[in-house]
């Protein structure tokens, strides 16, 4: 399916955003935005769970889009610490849903660093219906500000990250569970580091069953 995806550029409030992009045939098709791992530790749009995470979208005919922040590949500015990656995420949410204005759905997904750009965006946009975020650092950065968290969603994790506590995890499960309305499932992948070697196959299982459940109900 690789083939009807498009190379384009988004304008942003940086210049021009990289990205890649696959049109749904679908009429009113859901559409997600995936949001790559940190720049500075060479993440890019194109980092495998990233291109993981969009081919599920895409099998499941999503319209979506994945980009790179400012500085990355061919995308103009440079690395903003966070702040100026949170615009780049809006312009490139902006530019999908003019896209697909008739949209069912709109998600967010975010793998490591993109984890944390995307549950901000979700703070901000009211009209985002669901997330999967994979490999949150709740150890490393801080995620009180979902409180409250407007929308269920799914959170992927290794037993086996190398990188995140579990205690860190629990401390996040705890936070997200106590609230009223929504439901944010935790999903741990048994034998996942948290870049997933190896278990690509069972982290592509639970993405897609979580997609199939969530989007069959819109």
């Amino acid at each position: 399916m690789e083939n009807k995806v498009l190379e384009l550029f988004i304008p942003g409030p940086a210049g021009r955003l990289e990205a890649k992009y696959y049109k749904s045939k679908k009429k009113t098709s859901p559409i997600a935005l995936i949001l790559h791992p940190h720049p500075q530790y060479g993440g890019t749009m194109n980092n495998k769970i990233v291109l993981e995470t969009f081919n599920v979208f895409m099998e499941n005919e999503f319209s979506v889009c994945r980009v790179n922040f400012r500085g990355v590949g061919k995308s103009d500015g440079e690395f903003d610490n966070g702040q100026g990656e949170l615009a780049d995420a809006a312009a490139a949410l902006d530019w999908i849903e003019r896209e697909n204005f008739d949209n069912s759905q709109c998600w967010i997904a975010g793998f490591s660093f993109g984890s944390l750009i995307a549950m901000q965006l979700l703070m901000r946009r009211p009209e985002i219906n669901r997330f999967m975020i994979i490999s949150p650092q709740p150890n490393v950065y801080d995620f009180s500000f979902l409180s409250p968290c407007p929308t269920s969603g799914a959170i992927v994790y290794g037993k086996k990250d190398e990188l995140v506590s579990m205690q860190s995890i629990n401390e996040l499960k705890n936070r997200l569970s106590n609230q009223k309305g929504i439901n944010v499932e935790f999903i741990q992948i048994q034998d996942a580091n948290h870049f997933f070697s190896k278990s690509e196959e069972s982290l592509h299982k639970s993405i897609n069953k979580y997609i199939l459940k969530e989007s069959a109900l819109f």
